[in-house]
């Protein structure tokens, strides 16, 4: 089977985008993403869009072919992708996928997310359908309630402080810094983390990454394809798990183990193992997922991911730098789109390009669906 590669990348600036809309968003990073490959849209064989709920965010579905049609690539197969926070590293593994078994020589993977138009209890309504309806949100969780009790369970257990999740965004907001296409490009401090709105206890409003619009798009290509790019990425491996949806059928709620599972598949299919991995973007949706991710994926031991992050391991110039983009926390999250923006990321990083330049050989990227109940791993070389 051939080797798959990326061959160029495309992304909008992630924030409140009021002047545009989906279908904008997403044909803007798609033609930068062609653009950066060099590849006319005739090369295209297929589309995978990554979107958690165009729907209920904007009233528009089967956007799939809206933006195939917009995007030049008409007649082309598009297929949009619903893995509700992960649905963009899905969308990539669905490319990977085609490509690697032959049936694609060129595919463009895509994730975008409309967010800002409703009002923020209508997102807090949208995003909760990723939840349980019948055992979380028919009851009144939400996921920053839902990830509030991760954090107490792993501080209860492990002695993780609040100040150390409060160190976890004061690290992605200063990288956030240096990349322009991020939503927070704020310094902020512990202190402020720390005086920050609690939204629920013991997370508080810096703790909790922002409601974002915006679209990453990728050119995926066979070997073949991808000899001929100036700068290919290999992924070198797509691995996927998943898990029970509610928290309450979990063996364990200090631990993702479809996250431990993905990587495990990870690992197997690049033939690497963790010292080998340079770099990291992690899912850090709140905070406390960015250590439940360093856990889960083996970089730290149980319990120690606060410590961490604490000691400045995880810093650009650390041991093992976690989200040099700024995360989801500081670049922002439209939902769809951050699987995808996490490979380019990898990709520049990988290229020597990214604004925050850890020269890696291996990158790691890690997305997750809700609360855990989806995770996608991919392991990116040069």
């Amino acid at each position: 089977m051939s080797r798959v590669a990326i061959i160029g990348c495309g992304m909008t600036s992630f924030g409140q985008q009021w002047d545009k809309g989906l279908v904008d968003l997403a044909v803007a990073a798609s033609l930068r993403a062609m653009q950066d490959a060099g590849t006319e849209s005739r090369i295209v064989d297929a589309v995978y869009c990554g979107n958690m709920s165009s729907g209920m965010f904007t009233g528009q579905e089967h956007i799939s072919s809206m933006i195939a049609d917009a995007a030049g690539l008409r007649m082309v197969p598009s297929t949009r992708v619903e893995a509700a926070c992960a649905s963009g590293a899905v969308a990539l593994r669905q490319a990977f996928l085609a490509v690697k078994s032959g049936l694609h020589g060129c595919v463009l993977a895509l994730g975008v997310e409309k967010m800002t138009d409703v009002s923020s209890t209508m997102s807090t309504r949208i995003l909760s359908a990723a939840s349980s309806q019948d055992y979380e949100a028919s009851i009144g969780a939400t996921f920053p309630g839902l990830y509030a009790m991760l954090a107490r369970k792993h501080m209860d257990r492990y002695n993780t402080k609040e100040e150390q999740l409060a160190m976890v965004a004061v690290k992605n907001h200063d990288n956030a810094l240096a990349n322009p296409y991020a939503h927070l490009r704020k310094k902020i401090s512990v202190d402020d983390v720390m005086q920050s709105q609690r939204i629920a206890d013991p997370l508080k409003l810096l703790d909790c990454a922002p409601v974002s619009d915006g679209a990453a798009a990728v050119i995926v290509a066979s070997e073949k394809i991808a000899g001929k790019a100036d700068t290919p990425v290999w992924i070198e491996a797509s691995a996927q798990s998943s898990d029970s949806i509610s928290l309450h059928h979990r063996e364990d709620l200090t631990t993702f183990k479809a996250s431990a599972c993905a990587a495990r598949e990870a690992f197997r299919q690049a033939r690497t193992g963790l010292n080998e991995i340079d770099c990291l973007e992690l899912h850090d949706c709140f905070t406390i997922a960015e250590i439940l991710a360093l856990e889960d994926l083996g970089f730290a031991e149980k319990g120690s991911g606060g410590k961490m992050v604490e000691e400045g391991l995880t810093h650009v110039g650390g041991k093992i730098p976690a989200n040099p983009s700024g995360g989801l926390k500081a670049k922002g999250h439209p939902i769809g789109a951050s699987g995808i923006a996490q490979a380019i990321e990898a990709t520049w990083q990988l290229r020597g390009t990214a604004a925050n330049n850890t020269s890696p050989s291996k990158v790691l990227t890690h997305n997750v669906g809700g609360s855990g109940a989806t995770a996608v791993v991919h392991i990116f070389g040069r």
